[in-house]
């Protein structure tokens, strides 16, 4: 029985709108070749030849959709619909071979019909090249036997042509009571389309599914939907600047746009996306920017799938590079061709989430109209509000012109959101939005309109997320356009885990909860040097600054400093402040810099970072600006190691600033540490000095106390042996701290260094020391691939055991290297050019050499045995890696324990360690 109701029609044909279609595929054709074979061979011998037919159909038809694409690269709709065209052509001709040839049926009765329908991403005509076929096999009644039969059929055909299907075969009744019950069958029907089969059953379900199973349930579905489309962010990382986004489930992605078109459909049921225009849920023009966004979208999509040849719909760092190119996006001056393209996905992204704020306010308004959304309390009921309405507890406007009437209220309505802690109504957020370009040079000269940004910027309260606000709403990178050019900006790198703003934003937001004192479990020392300053605001403007002139084509740092120069005095910023400003955001970089690169213990080291900071006040300021500036990078990047390194840098260099020439002298330092000794191990005098005497003066500086004791006790359990090593977890910097303590010979340091890495441990810190009789006692910090320190007891067994086969020479080290994965598997997709430099003024005894590199397996060893062959003694190792990237620091001397000042020594020393950095290419052989 065919039954018509008010109900949504099906979407057009994805067919009709796709230019040449018979090029893609000629169901026609093939039909009749179909038919030809059964007529000549019977269907179960022509099965072979006919499957034959439809692979090399989809496989034709793949590839001239995928030759238009490149011909257009930014086609992505044309290429979605393409492929659903495509599909749709194989399912009707599969389903024409099952009906009418393997279970033909002469008089059919009522219950031996069949209808076809596509659901999901195939429902709405939208797939890429190896999206899921979602399909729904339909039936008036229970599932006779030849539907059972036809069903089989058809999922056999649609596997062996190798499509990942998602099928569910039920009658009308059953399909009733299964998208009442789950959200995500419902959500499937929605967008139900025929493709074939029995439209009375189809149009007879689709009456079916909105009279119900949608009448009357609106609210129930958008409120399970957003809370569904709020996990799914939390799961990929709760921002849509993340730098290898998921164009599918991320935030600002595809199935953004799709919740948004559910909904219309489900509360207006609108059978296209344009309705959504009509029903007045968007105005045309952001329909065209919905449009557009979606078509950008489809298109890196279709290419990822194109490239990969499967359902790849992360955006990694290896694919960038190839879509941006397929995509014809060119380097640019500051910018290469990938960050380019990247910033276009994020600028679309943002789009995709202000199109959301728009269409969700407008349902709220629709949907809850006098409903009162919270009830504030009459204390925090602000009285003035400037000429703003309070909307259900929302800052709203009064009318459409408001913003128009006076162009600063644009700064002054988040200034208002800040200091009562309101939300902005969404409806205010869209005008906001509209009336952005509003804001000109008279408005950022304004006296006032500056006064406002700046106490937004340096809030107590939540500055983070008002910030965000103005950026969603374009006000900010209209009111700074400096802040404007690095909107979206990724930083092609494994490092950075987000856009330039992001980033910088999240940095505002950990100074502010630093401030607070919320926290000061991860951050004594930045919580109790915040306490101490002077000058905040200084702070808070810096921590927007410091990365402002990122994709300019030269050194950020300066660049961004003369950006402050001109900002500050603008912002309100007295000219003490702005110099200040412009030296944190020059040296932003300094601290970490020293702190993870350079030995801590070299009083050099001390004196000559003291030398840049100048005062106590500069260096609390860099303290929390580096803390910050390393926090908000991404997760898993700040860690207690880092901590502690930036602690020590600041104590010592506080100390040195405070109390100058007065501070201990050498002699008093060793015999300090050696008194803690001593009282820690209680040994007889005599013993005691013995064993002192045995350690010599560098290494009583080098070494803290905690570390001295552990050494002693491990040298004093050795006795007469000449080899001892330990491994024990070392919570207080991160890491697990491993020492040997073996007979000195030559490349001992490189072998160890191998031995760690090939038990899966990453050298963050390594201090080489010889004892007075010969012995080395070298003492190692290791991290786990997660940047954690190992703790359990058979990962310290087998870390000891690994270095002990090394020196033993039991395995072959060189092998076991070769075979280790490289920590970051996508790090092929960046090319670094190895770099070694020497530095003979960073320290009074050694030479300092740095190399640069692309990180490996087995760097560090290399590194250590090209050192070993330029005959020279390491003293101490730093380790640092920035993503993708290696910064190895070493402190060495000639045998004779002197600096390295041969300029042709220094040469050849420098080419070696290059030649090892080099990403090592495996020969046929090896392959």
């Amino acid at each position: 029985m065919n039954i018509r109701a008010n109900i949504s029609a099906s979407p057009d044909d994805p067919g009709k709108g796709i230019v040449r279609q018979r090029d893609i595929i000629n169901r026609r054709i093939l039909a009749e070749k179909i038919e030809k074979l059964i007529a000549e061979l019977g269907i179960a011998k022509a099965r072979p030849q006919i499957l034959l037919l439809l692979q090399e159909a989809l496989q034709q038809g793949r590839a001239e959709i995928a030759r238009r694409l490149v011909k257009k690269p930014s086609a992505g709709h044309e290429a979605a619909a393409g492929q659903s065209f495509l599909v749709d052509q194989l399912v009707r001709l599969i389903h024409d071979i099952a009906v009418h040839h393997q279970y033909p049926v002469s008089n059919p009765s009522s219950g031996e019909r069949i209808a076809v329908m596509a659901v999901g991403g195939y429902g709405r005509a939208e797939m890429a090249p190896h999206s899921d076929v979602d399909i729904a096999f339909l039936t008036p009644f229970k599932q006779t036997s030849w539907t059972e039969q036809v069903v089989e059929a058809m999922l056999y055909w649609l596997w062996d042509l190798g499509f990942k299907v998602g099928q569910s075969s039920r009658s009308i009744d059953e399909m009733v009571r299964m998208a009442k019950e789950d959200l995500t069958i419902r959500t499937a029907l929605l967008e139900g389309r025929y493709i074939w089969g029995d439209t009375g059953v189809y149009e007879e379900a689709k009456a079916r599914f909105f009279a119900d199973v949608v009448e009357g349930t609106d609210r129930v579905f958008v409120s399970e939907k957003l809370a569904e489309r709020d996990a799914r962010h939390r799961k990929m990382g709760d921002s849509r600047y993340v730098v290898e986004p998921n164009v599918k489930e991320g935030k600002g992605a595809l199935r953004d746009l799709q919740t948004l078109y559910w909904i219309g459909k489900y509360i207006h049921r609108v059978t296209s996306a344009e309705e959504l225009v009509d029903v007045g849920l968007l105005t045309a023009e952001e329909f065209k920017r919905f449009r557009k966004a979606a078509n950008f979208l489809w298109a890196v999509r279709c290419h990822m799938h194109d490239m990969t040849g499967r359902a790849e719909d992360r955006l990694t760092f290896d694919l960038q590079t190839e879509v941006a190119r397929r995509m014809r996006f060119a380097d640019r001056p500051g910018k290469s061709s990938v960050e380019r393209f990247m910033q276009y996905y994020f600028l679309n992204a943002k789009v995709v989430g202000n199109l959301t704020g728009v269409f969700l306010a407008h349902l709220d308004e629709t949907h809850n109209s006098g409903v009162r959304r919270f009830l504030p309390s009459l204390i925090r009921k602000p009285k003035k509000l400037r000429g703003f309405i309070l909307d259900r507890g929302r800052l709203a406007l009064p009318d459409e012109e408001f913003f128009e009437q006076d162009p600063i209220r644009l700064i002054e309505i988040f200034w208002l959101a800040d200091k009562h802690e309101l939300e902005i109504h969404p409806m205010a957020m869209r005008a906001a939005r509209r009336d952005a370009k509003l804001i000109g040079n008279k408005v950022r000269k304004n006296k006032r309109a500056n006064a406002l940004f700046l106490d937004v910027l340096c809030s107590p309260r939540d500055p983070e997320l008002v910030l965000r606000w103005m950026n969603e709403a374009s006000i900010f990178g209209r009111f700074v356009p400096d802040f404007g050019r690095v909107v979206a900006q990724m930083q092609f790198d494994m490092y950075h885990h987000y856009t330039v703003d992001e980033h910088s934003i999240r940095a505002i937001g950990l100074l502010a909860r630093i401030g607070r004192g919320d926290l000061i479990d991860d951050h004594p020392n930045s919580t109790a040097t915040m306490e101490k300053l002077h000058n905040r605001r200084v702070l808070f403007v810096a921590t927007l600054l410091h990365d402002i002139a990122k994709g300019r084509g030269g050194d950020h740092s300066i660049l961004g400093a003369e950006v402050a120069m001109k900002l500050c005095p603008r912002l309100g910023l007295e000219p003490h402040e702005t110099e200040l400003v412009a030296w944190l955001v020059r040296s932003h970089l300094l601290m970490s810099a020293v702190a993870f690169k350079r030995d801590l213990s070299d009083f050099k080291t001390i004196q000559d970072f003291v030398n840049q900071v100048k005062s106590v006040e500069r260096l609390r300021l860099l303290t929390v600006l580096t803390v910050v500036d390393i926090r908000a990078v991404g997760p898993g990047v700040w860690n207690s190691w880092k901590r502690q390194l930036l602690s020590d840098l600041f104590e010592s260099s506080q100390e040195m600033l405070l109390l100058g020439h007065k501070q201990r002298g050498r002699k008093e330092r060793i015999e300090q540490k050696q008194a803690v000794l001593a009282e820690e191990l209680k040994l007889p005098e005599d013993e005691f000095a013995r064993l002192a005497k045995r350690l010599n003066d560098p290494y009583w500086i080098a070494e803290q106390d905690d570390i001295i004791a552990q050494n002693a006790r491990l040298m004093l359990a050795a006795g007469h042996t000449d080899l001892a090593i330990s491994a024990e977890a070392y919570p207080e910097r991160g890491a697990t701290l491993v020492t040997v303590y073996a007979a000195d010979h030559p490349g001992l340091f490189y072998r160890i260094a191998g031995a760690l890495h090939v038990a899966g441990g990453n050298i963050i810190d390594a201090r080489i020391h010889t004892t007075r009789d010969g012995m080395a006692l070298d003492n190692f910090l290791v991290q786990d691939p997660q940047g954690k320190p190992y703790a359990e007891r058979r990962q310290l067994d087998r870390l000891q055991q690994a270095v002990e086969d090394a020196l033993a020479n039991r395995s072959k080290l060189a092998t076991k290297l070769e075979a280790r994965p490289l920590t970051h598997s996508r790090a092929g997709a960046f090319k670094i050019t190895p770099n070694a430099m020497v530095d003979n003024d960073a320290s009074n005894r050694f030479t300092v050499v740095e190399v640069n590199a692309q990180d490996r397996p087995a760097l560090l060893s290399e590194l250590a045995h090209a050192l070993f062959d330029s005959k020279v003694t390491v003293h101490s190792a730093h380790i640092a890696t920035y993503g993708e990237r290696a910064v190895d620091t070493f402190y060495i001397t000639d045998l004779l324990g002197a600096k390295i000042t041969s300029k042709t020594r220094l040469n050849n020393l420098k080419k070696k360690l290059v030649r090892a950095a080099g990403v090592k290419k495996k020969s046929k052989k090896d392959a």
